[in-house]
């Protein structure tokens, strides 16, 4: 097989801005990246606060090269996300 080396495929330089309608209409401000440069880890735990945890965590972030595990010592129950939180809105009888 001939042809460029897997590591030149994995280069990407090319960037392809979101039109200015997108990007006025987006959840995600130039604020939330200036927050994310500030402190990536408190950004993110502040983020993660926001869900309803069984067991909060306490440790936002345990990297071990190559393995990096977020919230490790945290306990979720997806269905609270899912669902949980709205039957206790009052719809649980609504389809969606």
């Amino acid at each position: 097989m001939t042809g460029p080396a897997i590591e030149a495929l994995l280069e990407e330089s090319r960037r392809f801005p979101p039109s200015p309608e997108f990007a006025a209409a987006a959840n995600a401000t130039a604020e939330i990246y200036a927050q994310a440069d500030r402190d990536y880890l408190e950004f993110w735990a502040s983020w993660a606060r926001k869900l309803e945890w069984i067991e909060p965590f306490t440790v936002t972030l345990e990297w071990n090269e190559p393995f990096a595990r977020w919230f490790g010592d945290g306990t979720l129950n997806v269905s609270v996300k899912c669902l949980d939180r709205h039957v206790r809105a009052g719809r649980a009888d609504k389809a969606v």
